[in-house]
This record gives structure tokens, C-alpha cells and sequence, in this order.
């Protein structure tokens, strides 16, 4: 038996493709203008061999999200087999506004950005320390967000790759803000330590 209607399921299949398409469309675009500005890749190539590894964690996060929703061909596929207990109407439509407002947070932190943002560790040194929008209570809204569209990609799309898809994205966060904290403190110093104090890393801090 089937565990939803075959229309739905496509729908949320088709929406979290879509998801996914937008999301690394918009920061192939963002990369495409901050290098305009900067005059060079906003630090588009791994720096050595930790951060080529997280380049292939966040490959295999990217592949899942783009790519699970076209392999899936019926409801209870193994091992993409949906589970039943988060197939509600109030899972669908929060998976749904939990996509739209990760994106839109993702826009409000490339604007607060600026020409200051990157993919990758800037070891040239960074002009300032981004402080206002997202970044005024979190240090890493960027992650924050898509942690909150892969969290709706799972509702809409609740299989074990799904949650696993959000675990490794945690994981690579992780370490990467660790490494970036570590930088950015070399960087600032005292500014950065009182900036440490203030802000969460992935949740506001009021």
C-alpha cells in the first residue's frame, strides 16, 4: 500500500530538487559577484587537504540533496524508504516554510556580506569583521540556514538519506566553523574574542 498519494509524492520530490538547484544555483551566482567586486575567486579551491576532505563531505551533501528526489521511483523504495511517522499535512507545510525561510535568510546573510564573503578560508586576510544583519547574534548564519533547508528537505522528503544528508552537513559545519573561528580570531584578536562572547555559532545569542 502506498504510504502517500502519487501526485504529493512527486510534488515533494519536485520540491526538494528545486530546493537544491536554487540553493547552489544562487551561490554559484553569489561567487560569480563578489568576484566582480574583489577582482579574483572569492576562495573557490580547497587550501589543503582538510579542507579538500569537507569539500567532499559537502559533494555528498550537495549530490543527496540534488539527486535523492531523482532516484527515488515509489513511496517505499528501499533504502530510500519513507518513514511513515513524519508523513503528516503539518510535516509537509513546515518542511515547506522551512525551505522558502532558509533561503531568505541566506539572502539576508549575502547581503550583510557584502564583497567580504567566501566559500573558502580567505589566508590573504579579511578587510572586516561582518557584524550587522544574521551576523549581529550569529557567527555562522550561513550554516544555520542551510541546516534549516535540509531539515525541511527531510520533512518533505523523510527517508534515512535524508537525515543522514543533515548529519553529514552538521558535521562539515562544524569543523569548518571551528577553522574559521580559529582564523578569524588570528585575524582580529580582541575584536573577534569579544565578538566570540556575543554571538552563538549556529543559534542567536541574546
Amino acid at each position: 500500500m502506498e504510504l502517500i498519494d502519487g501526485g504529493e509524492f512527486m510534488f515533494r520530490r519536485a520540491l526538494v530538487c528545486a530546493s537544491g538547484l536554487i540553493y547552489w544555483g544562487g551561490v554559484f551566482l553569489q561567487a560569480r559577484r563578489v568576484r566582480k567586486k574583489i577582482g579574483r575567486p572569492p576562495n573557490l579551491t580547497p587550501a589543503d587537504a582538510k579542507e579538500r576532505i569537507l569539500w567532499l563531505g559537502w559533494f555528498l551533501v550537495i549530490a543527496g540533496w540534488i539527486g535523492q528526489p531523482l532516484l527515488i521511483s515509489g513511496p517505499e523504495i528501499a533504502p530510500l524508504a519513507l518513514l511513515p511517522r513524519l508523513l503528516h499535512p503539518a510535516a509537509f507545510s513546515t518542511g515547506l516554510a522551512l525551505l522558502i525561510l532558509g533561503y531568505a535568510g541566506t539572502l539576508w546573510c549575502y547581503a550583510a556580506m557584502g564583497a567580504a564573503w567566501r566559500i573558502g578560508i580567505d589566508k590573504s586576510g579579511s578587510s572586516k569583521l561582518v557584524q550587522i544583519g544574521p551576523y549581529a547574534r550569529m557567527r555562522h548564519p550561513i550554516y544555520s540556514f542551510q541546516i534549516v533547508m535540509l531539515l525541511g528537505a527531510a520533512l518533505l522528503l523523510p527517508t534515512p538519506l535524508s537525515l543522514a544528508i543533515l548529519l553529514l552537513h552538521f558535521v562539515c559545519a562544524s569543523i569548518k566553523a571551528g577553522d574559521e573561528e580559529t582564523h578569524l580570531g588570528g585575524v582580529f584578536g580582541r575584536e573577534y574574542a569579544s565578538y566570540l562572547g556575543r554571538t552563538g555559532r549556529f543559534l542567536p545569542k541574546w
